[in-house]
């Protein structure tokens, strides 16, 4: 439940919020293409760890994968890759995680996927591009990672967007298997929900109700979205510093990089107490999202903050925990984001 400071700067940003131009809804009408899936690890009330999903790979015994919106490809351990050798590959493959500073090598191999649900449910893909790892480097600045020619217990799925300049410059939309969704009886609408329990494969009007909604630009060479724009205030400071927010449920700290201003003197973390406000959103159609104190232990509120000072950058990356109050949708055909507060 929410309490105190945060509940009051929570239901003041919605208050907020109301007043902030709307942005139109897409049109979902004609699309009833869409499967839950429940996470392998959902717990009712509040979600606290990386939620994982089922990966089978080619009719493979499903893995227990982490379900990662914060990069973009499934990442396996080439062992658990039936016939790795023999599948057809489009070269040489590399992903970075700037979190942990891990570096994933090895193959993009072709093959069908199948991710599945605590209950059974599942969705197929058609055949795409999947990481094969043969080895695992570290960046210099590495926060949890060990080196190895011979990786094992390596199984992530990567369903984020807008991930390129990130050090996954190979992590285009056709590496999200959340976007290459086949079968069914009648038109799809490629994009997910990610929420509380599980995620929604599929926009309909079934699941696409009472959401904020965001219009992204494209990237300049039209490959992919833009990231979603946002603004951060620390303690009230005007104005804010705007830059990008990235829900990244792979993880459960916040990283946060914003200018000297902002940072009033904090290196490395934040002191506990330090408010902090996000809004999403550019010009009529932003809206403040959420706020809190750090170290107010309340459900939003990540477990900590890794902050960057910088003049030349600003982000935000939520954490997992953001979907304790909010579903968050991606569009990946259309370009939209959504938030909807539960």
């Amino acid at each position: 439940m929410l309490k105190g400071l945060f509940a009051a700067a929570l239901l003041a940003g919605l208050a907020g919020a109301a007043q902030a131009q709307e942005q139109e809804a897409p049109d979902y009408a004609r699309y009833r293409e869409g499967l839950f899936l429940r996470y392998l690890n959902a717990e009712p009330g509040g979600i606290g760890a990386v939620p994982r999903i089922g990966l089978s790979l080619n009719g493979s015994a499903p893995l227990r994968a982490e379900l990662d919106s914060g990069s973009t490809g499934i990442v396996v351990a080439a062992e658990y890759i039936p016939g790795f050798d023999q599948l057809p590959s489009q070269g040489a493959a590399k992903l970075t995680y700037t979190s942990s500073g891990r570096v994933m090598l090895g193959q993009w191999v072709v093959i069908p996927v199948a991710l599945v649900g605590r209950e059974g449910a599942s969705v197929q893909t058609e055949p795409m591009p999947v990481l094969a790892v043969t080895e695992v480097q570290c960046l210099d600045y590495a926060r949890e990672c060990t080196p190895t020619t011979s990786p094992h217990n390596i199984a992530m799925v990567g369903v984020g967007f807008a991930r390129e300049a990130d050090k996954q410059s190979q992590s285009t939309p056709d590496k999200n298997p959340l976007l290459r969704i086949t079968g069914g009886a009648g038109p799809r609408r490629q994009g997910y929900i990610l929420s509380l329990e599980g995620v929604h494969v599929g926009l309909t009007p079934a699941n696409t109700g009472d959401f904020r909604y965001l219009k992204l630009a494209r990237r300049p060479d039209g490959s992919d979205w833009q990231a979603t724009p946002a603004c951060i205030s620390l303690n009230g400071t005007t104005p804010p510093a705007c830059g990008t927010v990235l829900v990244d449920t792979g993880v459960s700290v916040m990283f946060m990089t914003v200018p000297v201003a902002q940072a009033q003197g904090a290196e490395g973390t934040l002191p506990p107490g330090t408010q902090v406000a996000i809004n999403v959103g550019e010009g009529a159609s932003a809206f403040p999202l959420y706020s809190f104190a750090v170290g107010d232990g309340t459900p939003l509120a990540p477990s900590a903050i890794h902050l960057r000072v910088a003049p030349d950058r600003v982000f935000v990356n939520t954490s997992f925990h953001l979907l304790n109050g909010f579903d968050v949708l991606f569009d990946g055909e259309g370009g939209y984001v959504g938030f909807r507060q539960r």
